[in-house]
């Protein structure tokens, strides 16, 4: 009885051992901000495009389509280039090539204001090239960990809200934009989804915010790709190039 007892116990440690060496490892979770970093090359980046959303509770639209690409440095971004396509025909399309502290701004309105011979408009300016683009910037690595820290995990997303004024301590792209102080309260509500590899694939965010007693939310639907892929952002033509307005 004593040998069978013993001869069970031994199958019993054997089973759980091939149970330990069968069963499928569990990945550990990526930190995103350390992909992120990984991806920070000089003359490489990441491609996007998105969509803007505005509504006054009453009306809701889409006003914007864009796509564009982000150039990093080893700290995060360092130019930016972004078509814009507005659903309003006053507008139409416009360009806007950033390059370290220094925008352009070509097409909407543009060719009514330049000088003639003249089709970019240059502004000593680092950040959102405008009042619609996507606020929340996830190839800033300071960005992004503050998004992670104000937000809630799950699998695959982190979901959060984070104030202006909180996003313009941690964000050149967003302080870029100087809003004024009086929105310093205002709420951005965001989701970030995530790849397996821990990089972002998809910003969705949204904020209303209140100016002379009238309310407007938007919010902007971004999808990102290519983390990595070598990207090339130029200045354009000098001759093109203007500071003043006619």
């Amino acid at each position: 009885m004593k040998k069978m007892i013993t001869a069970l116990a031994a199958c019993a440690v054997m089973s759980a051992a091939l149970s330990a060496v069968a069963a499928p490892a569990q990945a550990a979770p990526k930190d995103p901000v350390s992909a992120l970093k990984a991806k920070l090359v000089p003359g490489h980046g990441v491609r996007f495009t998105e969509t803007v959303t505005w509504s006054d509770g009453t009306d809701e639209r889409e006003i914007q389509d864009r796509k564009g690409a982000f150039q990093f440095d080893r700290k995060g971004v360092a130019a930016f280039d972004i078509d814009i396509h507005w659903d309003d025909d006053d507008y139409g399309r416009q360009r806007a090539v950033g390059i370290g502290k220094i925008t352009y701004h070509s097409g909407g309105v543009m060719p009514i204001v330049l000088p003639e011979g003249k089709t970019w408009y240059k502004v000593k300016r680092y950040g959102m090239p405008d009042s619609y683009s996507q606020i929340l910037n996830p190839a800033e690595p300071r960005t992004l960990a503050a998004l992670i820290e104000h937000g809630k995990p799950a699998k695959s997303s982190v979901t959060g809200t984070i104030t202006f004024k909180d996003l313009k301590r941690v964000s050149a792209w967003w302080a870029g934009a100087k809003a004024d102080k009086s929105f310093d309260n205002t709420k951005v509500s965001y989701t970030l989804t995530l790849t397996s590899a821990g990089l972002v694939s998809r910003v969705q965010s949204s904020y209303t915010a209140t100016e002379d007693g009238k309310s407007a939310m938007v919010a902007v639907d971004s999808r990102y790709s290519g983390w990595g892929a070598k990207v090339s952002v130029k200045a354009p033509d000098p001759a093109k190039v203007t500071t003043e307005f006619r």
